[in-house]
């Protein structure tokens, strides 16, 4: 699968100037910033990848916080429970997530079908926090998983997403508590247990091989939920009586995104991979000294996609966006911008001078 990265360039160099005449306003979440982190452990054994989660490493992991709707607080809390653990090796990051749910059902049986069409459980992974090339996995209730690779979020462009790609070497394991495609009963819920080699990684970006103790990745969880009524033994999804097609499915996640839109990598959570065995000596969370700076050029980001669906084309100045930002202190201030009609650039320099951040009109944070 050497291809990739020339793919990725290629996709890149579709989106030509052309391409920013059809460039949309993109809505900016309805909460602050304020990601859900986690630290993730060390195992000591590799697990067995087949749901249980009875190993001593599983049972010594923290869970995460209930996962809430997509929006946030607003919106109500979810129906059914979800919650998800983290582990890593050498070789694998390991995730389970354990759901409740009153009734199991599953249609989609091949590999990279549409699996969000189901109920299922979905991971996504920005290695680099870049919000670019960044990697989704989905899987329902038969095990049955979707991987793929985007080169950036769908509103930064037309050619986004790799669905030919394959986590090589990912394993899956899901119990099922109750029993599927089988109405009349009531159900308690299902697991998943998944391995992912890091070597998977290394297609996309060729520096990654595996995370360094410390290190910290953007990352969430989403959950999609249909609402069901079973007739003659079978599932069927509930419908709008005006259009006929299915209600609105759920979106629960772990770290909310204050959109109905997981391609937001900039709201993930974020988690911490410690050095330490789980069981052991504890990490302390490391704030990230560049959050606030990183979260201000978004902002930029927001404002300039706003701005030139407007004027059709891009500002030149914060002045000319109209937007106030409070300072960030460890940076120079203001951010400096370049622009021409069709892409601009905004830098924020630290103080020390030991590092730069820019965000540029496709929303890549580098």
């Amino acid at each position: 699968m050497r291809i990739l990265k020339p793919v990725f360039a290629l996709c890149t160099a579709l989106a030509g100037a052309g391409a920013y005449a059809q460039l949309a306003a993109v809505a900016h979440p309805a909460i602050a910033f304020q990601p859900r982190n986690y630290i993730a452990y060390r195992s000591t054994t590799p697990p067995q990848i087949d749901g249980l989660l009875e190993e001593a490493d599983w049972q010594k992991a923290e869970w995460t916080e209930d996962f809430v709707d997509i929006e946030g607080s607003s919106r109500p809390v979810p129906r059914f429970r979800t919650r998800a653990k983290m582990l890593w090796d050498d070789e694998y990051l390991y995730f389970a997530v354990e759901m409740e749910e009153p009734d199991l059902w599953a249609t989609l049986s091949e590999r990279d079908s549409v699996i969000y069409h189901d109920n299922d459980i979905e991971l996504f992974i920005d290695p680099e926090g870049s919000t670019h090339r960044y990697m989704e996995l989905e899987i329902n209730q038969h095990g049955t998983a979707w991987d793929l690779l985007l080169t950036k979020p769908y509103r930064d462009g037309a050619r986004v997403a790799y669905t030919g790609w394959d986590m090589h070497g990912l394993k899956i394991g899901r119990q099922l508590r109750g029993t599927l495609n089988q109405p009349g009963d009531r159900d308690q819920g299902w697991t998943v247990e998944v391995a992912i080699p890091w070597r998977a990684l290394r297609e996309s970006h060729d520096a990654v091989l595996r995370p360094q103790a410390g290190e910290q990745w953007r990352l969430n969880f989403s959950r999609v939920e249909w609402q069901t009524s079973s007739a003659d033994g079978r599932y069927r999804k509930l419908t709008d009586a005006a259009t006929g097609k299915p209600l609105a499915e759920d979106n629960w996640v772990w770290s909310p995104q204050g959109v109905i839109n997981m391609h937001y990598p900039e709201m993930w959570g974020v988690v911490q991979f410690s050095g330490h065995s789980v069981g052991g000596a504890r990490d302390t969370w490391r704030a990230d000294p560049a959050q606030a700076a990183r979260w201000a050029l978004r902002e930029v980001y927001y404002a300039q996609r706003s701005y030139f669906t407007r004027h059709q084309r891009f500002a030149s100045s914060l002045q000319q966006l109209g937007l106030k930002l409070a300072p960030v202190a460890a940076y120079v201030w203001p951010p400096r911008m370049d622009a021409t009609p069709y892409q601009f650039s905004a830098r924020l320099q630290a103080r020390d001078r030991k590092s730069v951040l820019q965000i540029d009109h496709d929303g890549l944070l580098h």
